[in-house]
């Protein structure tokens, strides 16, 4: 439902507050030269009054702004081809924007897009604070999340896909071959996207009777030095598992160069499972099975999205989640010994 025009103005805020009409005019134009304690002040007074500049929307910039936390990944590339695909088709610029590893945007990177006034914004797997959501809103940026996370308001339209559901095919492809020493190697314990795979590899377990082993559920990073040493350290002891699940394709990646380092041979010795579907994962010595994360239609979905908020269009959903499925390539096998008592088909 649209919120009505408010019928204040700049000057019945600036009295409110008790500040100059100009400090309310630099605030809504995202200067960065006004005092933090002002700013609170004064936006929380154009919140009051669900304050929205009349007519003020000047022409912008054909192009939106893609946000990364970092882009130095293959993940990233795939996500930043699926947005230019899109981008290409609407005749819209793409600029990039990288964070330094941060989750969260800088005051001077938001200040930055308050002044170029793109189309609208992407943010790759990090999130805006309520202040600057704010603050775009008021000058009528548009911005979409693309996050695995499942983590974001519903009022914040994200786009995602169901980790849940890949972390169970993955285990239960693995259960249904033999395997009953399968351990998982995920990314951050505190991202629920991480987390949403570890529960996916838990339920498959559940679902199939067969027990988890907790020093089989590891955390760590996605990227291939996690999953090496992760692997190193599970393939070291007598006991090992007979497949791995990894929460990235990169990780697998580690995973397997754990498995030479050990003299094993993939599928043969040990099962290897990634996650994402990289371009890469069909290319790797064997052929990795892994979780077809829509990477590129997750990106062009929200693309998509954010151009219809620019125009002007509701959305017909805040919230996408695109499916997984599993790619069963040259990766696992059957167990060489299957436990006694396990399931046949």
């Amino acid at each position: 439902m649209a919120t009505r025009p408010s019928s204040a103005t700049i000057a019945t805020i600036a009295s409110e507050v008790g500040v100059s009409a100009a400090t309310v005019s630099k605030v809504l134009n995202g200067r960065s030269d006004v005092a933090p304690e002002t700013r609170a002040r004064v936006e929380a007074s154009l919140e009051r009054h669900s304050y929205r500049p009349r007519s003020r929307r000047q022409p912008v910039r054909n192009e939106l702004e893609l946000v990364f936390s970092r882009f130095d990944t293959v993940w990233a590339m795939e996500i930043i081809r699926g947005v230019e695909a899109e981008a290409a088709t609407a005749e819209v610029n793409v600029v990039l924007s990288q964070l330094g590893g941060a989750y969260r945007p800088s005051q001077p990177w938001l200040t930055g897009v308050l002044t170029r006034r793109p189309l609208g914004v992407l943010l790759v797997m990090c999130h805006l604070a309520e202040t600057q959501r704010q603050r775009l809103q008021r000058q009528q940026i548009p911005f979409v999340v693309i996050d695995t996370d499942s983590a974001t308001s519903a009022a914040v339209p994200t786009v995602g896909s169901n980790n849940w559901n890949g972390g169970l095919l993955a285990t239960r492809h693995l259960l249904e071959l033999g395997h009953r020493r399968i351990a998982v190697i995920s990314g951050p314990e505190n991202v629920l996207c991480s987390q949403d795979r570890v529960a996916g590899f838990r339920s498959a377990h559940e679902q199939a009777g067969v027990p988890v082993d907790p020093e089989l559920v590891q955390y760590g990073a996605f990227a291939a030095h996690s999953g090496y040493e992760h692997a190193m350290r599970l393939l070291a002891g007598p006991n090992r598992p007979t497949a791995i699940f990894a929460g990235a394709d990169i990780q697998a990646m580690g995973v397997l160069r754990a498995a030479r380092q050990h003299g094993l041979e993939v599928p043969r010795d040990l099962s290897v499972v990634g996650y994402d579907n990289l371009p890469l994962s069909a290319w790797t010595g064997p052929a990795l099975t892994t979780v077809d994360q829509p990477l590129r239609d997750m990106a062009g979905t929200a693309t998509r999205m954010l151009l219809d908020l620019a125009r002007g269009s509701e959305l017909l959903a805040s919230r996408v989640d695109l499916v997984t499925e599993l790619v069963v390539r040259e990766s696992t096998a059957p167990p060489r010994h299957p436990p006694l008592g396990a399931a046949t088909s």
